[in-house]
């Protein structure tokens, strides 16, 4: 059992950031910010999870993606399609040409609904779909790259390259996927609608629960086999190929997991908002992405969360106060992380915990090494004064 528990929880250190986390994230938040804010929070938090995958893929297993948005938007196209189709049926679309498709259909004079969309109508079926096709997509670049050991800046530079194809892709097919607008106007799901403040209230809470379910299920499986094994391969890789290891089988695994955890923040993100667009899938948003995590700490799990949270509430502030300066302040910041700390957050906690930790291991060793001292310096004056006495 408390091995199952250390495993899980990482310990002691490990729980007392998840009672951290749960404070911040159940309590804290929710009891100090309007629901205007906290809804963005909530949309932050969504991100999260590409930040979780990212720390898989990048911190613990060594390979960087650049890309990350297209699974972060695949997971969110395939909601939203879903949400589409439920605000599309023919009485609120009556005044349309062609009543029971998507509005942005029929603007371009389309008159029935493309075969790809018609599955996107069943909600379990979307919901597989958010998960599954990202993985899918993932799987086949993963075999595609790793089984040729494509890696390192090549890596990085292919999954850019998706990115900006998949968003041109969804750009040039406004009838199809919405275009440069996307998909809008998403207001029921399963007849519940999404946009009062209960609905917001709810959805935050879901998206910070299964964020926390991610980050026990991860820390998990990292303290098993699979993290020794993906921190073996970033360290030496070729001294475990040449041990008989599969390693494109490993970073196959990682880059579907990653790919999976975007997917699902996808789909929570379109939840909350209330859109989806080409602007979440090309490159800029995948290197914020990358900032995320790094600021956090590629390789701590709620560290990610923290660089999430206070690099996207940054970006906020730093768009609302310098709306023309602020990718030159985002940038700046990356680059001081990456430079001054390169371990983020994460490292600069565990820096001041050891100093704390050894301070307290050596104040007691210390004392007894001044007591000793004083001893021997008594018995050094005593020793004249019993003379005398004898």
């Amino acid at each position: 059992m408390n091995k199952v528990y250390t495993r899980i929880f990482a310990g002691r250190v490990g729980t007392l950031n998840l009672a951290v986390v749960a404070v911040l994230l159940f309590a804290l938040l929710p009891a100090t910010l309007d629901i205007f804010r906290l809804n963005l929070v909530g949309k932050y938090l969504t991100f999260g999870f590409v930040s979780l995958g990212l720390v898989w893929l990048w911190g613990k297993g060594g390979v960087l993606s650049l890309g990350q948005g297209v699974f972060f938007g695949l997971g969110g196209y395939c909601m939203a399609m879903f949400l589409k189709l439920e605000a599309s049926d023919p009485i609120t679309t009556k005044i349309q040409s062609t009543p029971g498709i998507p509005d942005f259909m029929d603007w371009n004079q389309m008159t029935a609904l493309p075969a790809f969309w018609i599955p996107f109508k069943s909600l379990p079926f979307s919901l597989i779909a958010v998960v599954v096709l990202p993985t899918l997509v993932a799987f086949i670049l993963g075999v595609a790259m790793f089984k040729r050991r494509v890696g390192g800046v090549y890596f990085g530079v292919i999954t850019q390259a998706i990115a900006l194809i998949l968003s041109l892709g969804i750009d040039g097919n406004q009838g199809y996927t919405g275009g440069r607008n996307g998909i809008t106007d998403l207001k029921f799901l399963h007849g519940w609608d999404i946009r009062t403040q209960h609905a917001q209230y709810v959805l935050y809470f879901i998206t910070c629960s299964l964020l926390l379910l991610m980050i026990l299920a991860s820390q998990w499986l990292l303290s098993g086999k699979m993290g020794k094994m993906l921190l073996a391969m970033r360290d030496r890789e070729d001294r475990v190929r040449f041990s008989g290891y599969d390693v494109s089988a490993f970073k196959i695994f990682t880059f579907c997991l990653a790919a999976a955890l975007s997917g699902i923040g996808g789909a929570l993100f379109v939840l909350q908002v209330g859109f989806i667009s080409p602007s979440l899938v090309g490159i800029v948003p995948s290197i914020e992405m990358v900032i995320f995590a790094a600021v956090g700490g590629k390789t701590s799990l709620y560290g990610a969360i923290y660089g999430t949270l206070i690099v996207n509430s940054g970006k906020s502030l730093f768009s609302e106060s310098f709306p023309q300066l602020w990718l030159f302040l985002m940038g700046g910041l990356f680059i001081a992380v990456v430079v001054l700390f390169p371990n983020g957050i994460a490292g600069i906690c565990d820096t001041i915990r050891k100093k704390i930790s050894n301070r307290k291991k050596t104040a007691p060793s210390s004392v007894a090494g001044k007591d000793k001292r004083e001893s021997v310096m008594l018995g050094e004056l005593s020793a004249p004064a019993l003379k005398g006495e004898k």
